[in-house]
């Protein structure tokens, strides 16, 4: 009994040092439904209720006011708290609306991204386009769309694209035009010098006004718009030949970040490659398909000659029997006489 009695002791010890490293909580106050801690001294209702704006009485104790931050950004940037902004599914009813027919099912998930991702671009409060982005945007457009299996209807799907996003065709197409017909000619230096801010080319206003910007935006389509740079001035398509250059470009040149330009670079190229892939398959069963049916038009053929052959015995088996029946009929006529 003793011994219980010891061990007893001993648990009740341990419990009781255990509950010293216990957190204490407030004491509760118990209702009818549930129990909830006490608060003394809060704004809070201790229970929640429908009559109760909660977002109002926090917004008001952490004082916080859209767009009134004592930074930089806000300052240039907090007048435009709280407006409206199109949504996506506005820029797709507009591409929708704009483009009239339905998209190629191949198609579909490939122009639906490339609607929501170029919304998502354009109405970002930074977004400025420049010549380099609009380059890049066509070379996208026609790099995705130039297998599409009915071209007039790929030209359409461009025209739809600029519209839903509020932009002007012809105007994207004279800004990448007056960029790649100064590119063209050029050397490799005189365009990283052009991208360093020098001289008074299209490119180096471009350069300048990056530079300048402390919050320019970077989106895909300008580090496509520079890989064809790249490409008008012979360096070689390849992901690995072009990845220092954009490194270089961007942050020596441009004083930016490079890394997601390298990877949208990259991305760029496998994309390309699987396209590619694909134009290479649908060009061997075209030629499987022309094969097919160059097959098959010589089957008819063969079977129309035979026939032909056959119907030609059968006339003149036809004429022989008849000059045979006639034969017959005029010796009778002799031998009756």
């Amino acid at each position: 009994m003793k011994v219980h009695n010891k061990a007893l002791i001993a648990i009740i010890g341990m419990a009781a040092s255990a509950t010293a490293f216990a957190p204490t909580l407030p004491a509760l106050r118990l209702s009818s439904s549930t129990a909830v801690f006490a608060e003394e001294e809060s704004n809070i209702p201790s229970l929640p209720s429908k009559d109760v704006n909660y977002e109002e009485i926090i917004m008001k104790d952490i004082s916080y006011q859209p767009g009134a931050a004592d930074t930089p950004f806000a300052k240039r940037y907090g007048s435009l708290a709280g407006a409206e902004i199109k949504t996506v599914g506005q820029s797709f009813a507009e591409f929708t609306e704009a483009l009239g027919f339905s998209v190629n099912a191949l198609y579909k998930n490939m122009v639906t991204d490339l609607v929501g991702t170029t919304h998502l671009i354009v109405v970002n409060a930074r977004f400025q386009r420049d010549p380099v982005w609009s380059l890049g945007l066509l070379t996208s457009l026609d790099l995705l769309l130039k297998n599409y299996p009915e071209q007039e209807i790929a030209a359409k799907i461009v025209t739809s694209l600029c519209t839903s996003m509020g932009m002007e065709e012809s105007v994207i197409k004279e800004e990448a035009k007056g960029l790649s017909d100064w590119v063209q000619g050029k050397t490799k230096e005189e365009v990283e010098e052009a991208l360093s801010g020098k001289g008074d080319s299209p490119l180096a206003a471009i350069a300048k006004n990056i530079q300048d910007e402390d919050f320019w935006m970077y989106s895909r389509y300008f580090s496509i718009g520079l890989l064809k740079i790249m490409d008008i001035i012979g360096i070689e398509q390849d992901r690995d030949e072009v990845y220092p250059f954009v490194e270089s470009w961007m942050k020596d040149k441009l004083g930016k970040s490079y890394l997601t330009a390298c990877s949208d670079s990259d991305m760029y190229f496998k994309v390309k490659e699987k396209l590619d892939m694909m134009e290479t398959m649908m060009k061997e069963i075209e030629i499987r398909e022309k094969k097919r049916m160059a097959e098959r038009f010589e089957e008819k053929a063969e079977i129309a000659l035979r026939q032909a052959e056959r119907e030609e015995e059968f006339e003149k088996a036809e004429k022989e029997e008849a000059e045979e029946k006639k034969k017959r009929e005029e010796e009778v006529k002799k031998k009756g006489i």
